[in-house]
């Protein structure tokens, strides 16, 4: 019994970080990166700097959490698009219900939470490829990498290169895109009352993959192999959320340097 058990949650982890990992890692640094960002305009220009990426990013970043409170059967009962509130900080909301004794719905509430960083890091791809007439040779190369610390090393250095090449540099198309693309990753990370759902969520994907894997178990079924397949499948994700972190850096970067002669403190 002691032994079915290990097997039971050394299965069920390895699973879930395979199917799931990339949300917790990507997701931890976007919003580090945002965290940081909103705080050097708030230090600099006040409330009104991030009104100057929230005008789209918080649509986007709403939009997100609409659609897949949709696509999982929630009940939408208000949805604010874009409402800043300077007194609360809030630039938007989605207030939803749901049936606490469905599994899906449950489930629904992990992907919720994460759908502004699903939504806006596919925007941000789409943006890359309506401006940037190089963007196959910025984007692609982000699929081949395999390890974390290649996605740091290796993949920021040639998105960055490409990205900024001379040719860019010259149309207006690529400024157009840059400031787009700031606006987006500036609002693309799951706020606290998001991350507070994605746990909320994740307790029933747990649950869930805990009684697929009794049942593989005892009937002696290769559950991980299938779950492995799908994550290969779900490689793009792993370069979208790397071309989302890298624009959120630049733009930390570019915040950091361009804002500071503003600093009030």
């Amino acid at each position: 019994m002691q032994i079915f058990l290990i097997s039971l949650l050394k299965i069920t982890s390895i699973q879930l970080a395979a199917l799931l990992g990339n949300f917790f890692i990507f997701g931890f640094i976007l919003s580090k990166l945002q965290e940081w960002t909103q705080k050097k305009y708030y230090q600099t220009v006040g409330w009104k700097g991030i009104l100057w990426t929230a005008w789209l990013g918080t649509p986007f970043h709403e939009f997100g959490h609409y659609f897949f409170a949709k696509i999982f059967r929630h009940k939408v009962q208000s949805f604010n698009i874009f409402k800043p509130n300077q007194l609360t900080g809030e630039l938007g909301s989605l207030d939803h219900s749901y049936n606490k004794h469905s599994l899906y719905q449950n489930i629904g509430n992990f992907f919720i939470g994460a759908a502004p960083m699903i939504f806006g890091s596919g925007m941000l791809t789409l943006l890359l490829y309506l401006f940037v007439p190089n963007s196959q040779n910025i984007f692609f190369p982000l699929i081949g990498i395999n390890n974390f610390s290649d996605y740091i090393l290796i993949g920021f250095k040639k998105t960055a290169m490409s990205l900024f090449n001379l040719n860019n540099l010259k149309t207006w198309n690529f400024w157009l895109f840059l400031y787009l693309s700031f606006c987006i990753a500036s609002h693309l990370a799951p706020s606290k009352a998001d991350r507070k759902n994605m746990w909320s969520g994740l307790f029933y994907i747990i649950i869930l993959l805990l009684l697929i894997n009794i049942f593989s178990l005892l009937f002696k079924l290769d559950t991980t192999g299938a779950i492995f397949q799908i994550s290969n499948y779900l490689g793009i994700f792993s370069a979208i959320f790397l071309y989302a972190t890298i624009i959120s850096a630049i733009h930390f970067l570019a915040s950091y340097i361009f804002l500071s002669m503003f600093d009030k403190t």
